[in-house]
């Protein structure tokens, strides 16, 4: 069973960068894609950042420019830099990984989510 743990949440000002960490218990694996998801209350989760094997990326619209998502394969650990947050990107963020390759993925992993609050 894969662990992710995340950490780097917490309360910021509008305008201002937090860096976002997940790391996972072991690296035995094939990861076909690592991600972030997030989920504002009474909203349901929706992707912020994929990174798929080969360095693919993929963001949502909302975040283009702002977030970047990066992963240290040494370490295992991936990361999520946001610069210039907004309050709309107050939500409880989520690290992702799916096992396989692209023509079957083997089990998804999720970690338990850390808060992200930017407000003045």
């Amino acid at each position: 069973q894969v662990q992710l743990v995340e950490s780097g949440g917490g309360l910021v000002q509008p305008g201002g960068s937090l860096r976002l960490s997940c790391a996972a218990s072991r690296s035995s694996y094939s990861i076909y894609r690592m991600g972030w998801y997030r989920q504002a209350p009474g909203k349901q989760r929706e992707l912020v950042a994929t990174l798929a094997s080969g360095g693919w990326t993929n963001y949502a619209d909302s975040v283009k420019g702002r977030f970047t998502i990066s992963a240290d394969s040494a370490k295992n650990t991936m990361y999520l830099q946001m610069n210039n947050l907004k309050p709309e990107d107050t939500a409880v963020y989520f690290c992702n990984i799916e096992v396989g390759s692209s023509l079957h993925i083997i089990s998804t992993h999720w970690g338990q989510g850390t808060q992200v609050t930017v407000s003045s």
